[in-house]
């Protein structure tokens, strides 16, 4: 895998990380975007250097495996799907609370308050 191939990914999945963490839907979403952007990278660079076409002419040229390409466009295409869920599922949040950050629970609160503090 190229070097420049790896730090693109691993940047692209520590952005995501990062955005995935925050408190704002619309955050979250871009960052599972990134981190599946990032892991279709991976694929893409483990299938190795390019080559000729995946056409068995009878030459001793070396070709390139199809199959990352093929695992890599199905990610893309379920990824679209996953992000349009998750973006409908945001707005039906914000429509309904007219925000969009996500709050902490009370039992997130009691276990941050720590032990002794709540009821058992």
């Amino acid at each position: 895998m190229s070097v420049v191939l790896a730090v693109t990914a691993g940047a692209l999945v520590a952005a995501g990380t990062y955005l995935l963490l925050q408190r704002l839907l619309t955050r979250i979403v871009i960052g599972l975007g990134l981190i599946a952007h990032g892991a279709n990278l991976v694929i893409l660079g483990a299938g190795g250097p390019p080559g000729a076409a995946p056409v068995l002419d009878g030459s001793s040229a070396p070709i390139s495996d199809p199959l990352p390409q093929a695992l890599v466009l199905t990610a893309i295409v379920i990824t679209f799907g996953v992000t349009a869920f998750l973006l409908a599922l945001a707005y039906r949040s914000y429509v309904l609370t007219t925000s969009d950050a996500v709050e902490d629970d009370l039992e997130d609160r009691r276990i941050a308050a720590g032990p002794g503090s709540g009821s058992p």
